[in-house]
């Protein structure tokens, strides 16, 4: 099992002090409030674990989703995750951004990733999403961001019609992003 809580330590062959005691003994580590790895797993991003572990619909977006594909300098403070909105945010003590996004809108150009170092997997927005949702979020992480991905993104080769037709079925996203497109091409 890869990432196990105190109610799975059963099934690992533990009692819960016992996870805690192998845990004190450095034979797991604590990544998250009631996560628990083991010592010897190979190096992941204990971010992206927690958000798989706490939600299966978890997926990154925004500017963590742009830093995933190189599309901006900017280092994300904190872990960028949709969910789709009325759900539960998770309690937590790690470095993660919740954002609620709207349910007709929210499997918009999402795909899945593996995390590496792990057997999970971890829903993530497409560039051309990223891109869109940066332009319509543009007062929660900025102006700049969006725009600077957009034109990294077309100068790799990527076509403004896509990204067009994702805009187009999102709030607030179409008419600041075709400005751009217009100032950029």
């Amino acid at each position: 099992m890869e990432v196990l809580t105190p109610s799975q330590a059963a099934d690992a062959g533990l009692s819960r002090s016992g996870l805690y005691r192998a845990t004190q003994a450095g034979r797991f580590e604590r990544i998250a409030r009631g996560l628990y790895r083991r010592a010897d797993a190979p190096s992941a991003d204990w971010d992206w674990i927690e958000a798989a572990s706490r939600r299966g619909d978890a997926t990154i977006c925004l500017a963590s989703g742009l830093a995933y594909y190189d599309l901006t300098d900017v280092i994300p403070p904190a872990l960028d995750i949709a969910i789709p909105r009325g759900s539960r945010i998770p309690a937590g003590e790690t470095a993660i951004a919740w954002h609620l996004f709207d349910r007709a809108t929210f499997d918009l150009g999402r795909g899945e990733i593996e995390i590496p170092g792990t057997n999970q997997s971890i829903g993530i927005y497409s560039p051309e999403r990223c891109i869109a949702d940066a332009f319509r979020m543009r007062g929660e992480v900025g102006y700049e961001i969006g725009r600077d991905a957009l034109r990294e993104w077309l100068r790799r080769g990527g076509q403004p019609e896509r990204v067009m037709e994702i805009a187009s079925r999102l709030p607030r996203a179409k008419a600041p992003l075709l400005r751009v497109l217009e100032a950029l091409t």
